[in-house]
């Protein structure tokens, strides 16, 4: 008694087919990513203008207790998040420009180059409360 065993080709891609499908899909992604730093730069940016409001409510208590603005965000009882160059999450770190008893102005610049311009975004907040971007990646 002898076993047939029928050989059936299953219909599969082929090693050049794979890699022509890879080869458009990276190009596609070549000619969209340039559309799509914009709006990266601006999803992240809106961490450094929820920080510095953080740190704008802070100082606004601050002067409410003590008639003054303090340059020490221990004072604030403020603790900037870890940054991405730390191991955290943040990609902004902080600093208080000045602080006086009338003024503040508070800072954040980016610690990476969002969109490889080698041009790192900067915001400014003052005892007015608008964020405003300084610089633009």
């Amino acid at each position: 008694m002898k076993m047939l065993f029928l050989k059936r080709k299953i219909p599969a891609l082929n090693l050049q087919e794979t890699l022509i499908v890879l080869a458009i899909i990276g190009i596609l992604l070549l000619l969209a990513l340039p559309n799509l730093m914009p709006l990266i730069t601006k999803a992240k940016s809106i961490e450094a203008q929820t920080q510095l409001k953080a740190i704008y409510n802070a100082e606004t208590t601050h002067r409410y207790m003590y008639s003054k603005y303090s340059e020490d965000f221990n004072a604030l009882d403020f603790v900037a998040p870890r940054t991405v160059k730390e191991n955290g999450t943040a990609n902004y770190q902080y600093e208080i420009v000045s602080a006086d008893d009338a003024t503040f102005k508070a800072r954040a610049e980016a610690v990476t180059d969002f969109d490889g311009d080698g041009v790192l975004n900067v915001w400014e907040i003052d005892e007015q409360g608008n964020p405003k971007q300084i610089i633009k990646d």
